[in-house]
């Protein structure tokens, strides 16, 4: 009986012997697993239903806000006073993603032309599209500074042709017509005479070439190769580099097209990428960790040297001619309008462009822009993009439609382009990134904790059946055998 017991408690070891084997090898060996379903899961492959799917058609809802800076003083602007101004807004619109004309090649890259079209959300606005805004006349106001080189002759024919179509130097106009277009008769007699000159060749809106239009012809890699690369632009409308900037580094097609990323990233990684609409590769740096709904994320931001000039960040003489930090000179790509890209309510610019305006009041969390992506995979979670669009505006001689208007940098709007993963999406992401890791991770400790404790207890069990199996005293039979051999050593009597 003793005997067996002895081997169960043996069979019992070597089981522990094995858990803890098991579960040493799953601490190495879990997280490997775990990785290579990342990366097989993240290269971008038709047959990956969840990112293929999240890749393609976007199904995550997008939404664009935007906010008017409404003109409370364009008569004492006219006469060389500071702009006051109002925000109105935000003005909501639901943005629908689709990538078509998908083509898979040979090369490990993939292209494609994205769509995109915005739908009005009167529920999530502060406003309607009928509201009236005063903003500045691009038209005017854009074109005198583009042409106050010229002849004196010239610029009186140009505001001569303003009066003739009744262009003044401020627009009050709908948001809707603002944002999608409206009809204008400088706008025909330009697109007539002088084709090209504008961005649109029907109404002209702040946003008119954006709806119902693609973004170009992108061409990125698939990751099949080198999970690195996947989403890493190779070209954009058949280019490798732009021309617009005056410097090889600032016209590079840097990191991707601004959706995902590659996985593993960590603290020390930058998230670049390349927007069609500002006309430039961007970079975003890491800030702090987080997490939504258990998922662990990473929020990365603009440095404050996105948009300095070259005085503060040499790297950026390239987007000149400059003005002060925190703005973006576009004009390059931009038909040659003097217009400017920077932060909502100039944050993170030069406090003196602050001076220009009364009524903007910059702050991070409502005007700074971040991307809050979870590292492993590199897929976003939490997306806000904000952009302000300015246009810069002077006296013009011999247009007098300028007036006396005082040098100024004048914010027009500020558009927020926001997405978060949420729903099913999320559940699936919570399920497969947070709890198969924590359970396995629960599983490889449990087997080593359950091995160890079967080892201590059997061995245990051993030590007091080999203890009881040993026999009672050694003194006690020492004893019994003491006798007959102290007798054998007396010396034999005869009788």
């Amino acid at each position: 009986m003793a005997v067996e017991r002895n081997k169960v408690a043996l069979g019992f070891m070597v089981a522990g012997v094995v858990a803890v084997f098991f579960g040493t090898v799953m601490v190495v060996v879990g997280p490997l697993i775990i990785d290579d379903q990342i990366v097989k899961n993240t290269v971008i492959d038709p047959k990956n239903k969840m990112t293929y799917t999240m890749w393609k058609d976007v199904p995550v809802p997008f939404y664009m806000s935007v906010y008017f800076f409404n003109i409370l003083n364009p008569k004492e602007v006219l006469n060389g006073e500071k702009p006051m101004v109002e925000q109105r807004g935000p003005y909501v619109y639901r943005k629908r993603i689709q990538k078509e004309n998908v083509t898979f090649h040979a090369n490990n890259t993939v292209s494609y032309r994205e769509y995109r079209s915005y739908y009005f959300e009167p529920d999530m606005s502060s406003g309607n599209e009928s509201d009236v805004v005063t903003i500045p006349n691009m038209l005017v106001l854009g074109a005198a500074v583009m042409m106050e080189n010229l002849p004196f002759a010239v610029r009186l024919m140009i505001s001569a042709t303003f009066k003739t179509f009744k262009e003044g130097p401020f627009l009050t106009k709908t948001v809707g017509e603002l944002m999608w277009g409206y009809d204008s008769g400088l706008v025909d007699f330009l697109n007539k005479y002088l084709p090209g000159m504008l961005p649109s060749s029907g109404k002209f809106g702040l946003f008119a070439e954006f709806n119902n239009s693609d973004t170009g012809l992108f061409t990125i890699f698939t990751g099949q190769d080198n999970i690195r690369n996947v989403h890493r632009v190779d070209s954009w409308n058949g280019l490798t580099e732009l021309d617009y900037w005056r410097t090889p580094q600032c016209n590079m097609i840097n990191g991707t097209a601004g959706q995902m990323w590659p996985p593993f990233l960590t603290k020390t990684s930058t998230l670049p990428f390349y927007s069609p609409d500002a006309c430039r590769s961007m970079e975003l740096v890491y800030q702090r960790p987080g997490s939504i709904k258990g998922i662990p994320l990473y929020r990365f931001v603009a440095p404050k040297t996105l948009f300095a000039n070259s005085s503060d960040y040499a790297p950026n003489e390239g987007f000149c001619p400059c003005r002060q930090s925190g703005l973006l000179n576009v004009s390059s790509c931009r038909h040659k309008s003097p217009v400017f890209i920077s932060h909502p309510h100039f944050f993170n610019a030069d406090p003196v462009l602050l001076d220009y305006v009364q009524g903007l009041h910059p702050n991070e969390d409502e005007h700074g822009l971040f991307i809050d992506i979870h590292p492993q995979t590199g897929v976003p979670l939490n997306v806000s993009i904000r952009l302000q669009l300015n246009l810069y505006m002077k006296r013009v001689s011999a247009i007098t439609e300028t007036g006396k208007i005082a040098e100024t940098v004048m914010p027009m709007i500020w558009f927020e382009e926001s997405g978060f993963i949420d729903g099913p999406i999320l559940d699936t992401f919570h399920t497969n990134l947070v709890v198969l890791p924590a359970v396995m991770e629960v599983m490889q400790y449990s087997f080593i904790a359950l091995g160890l404790a079967t080892i201590i207890i059997a061995a245990l069990v051993r030590h007091r059946l080999k203890k009881k199996n040993e026999p009672d005293g050694g003194g006690t039979s020492k004893g019994k055998t003491s006798t007959p051999e102290r007798q054998s050593l007396l010396p034999a009597h005869n009788d």
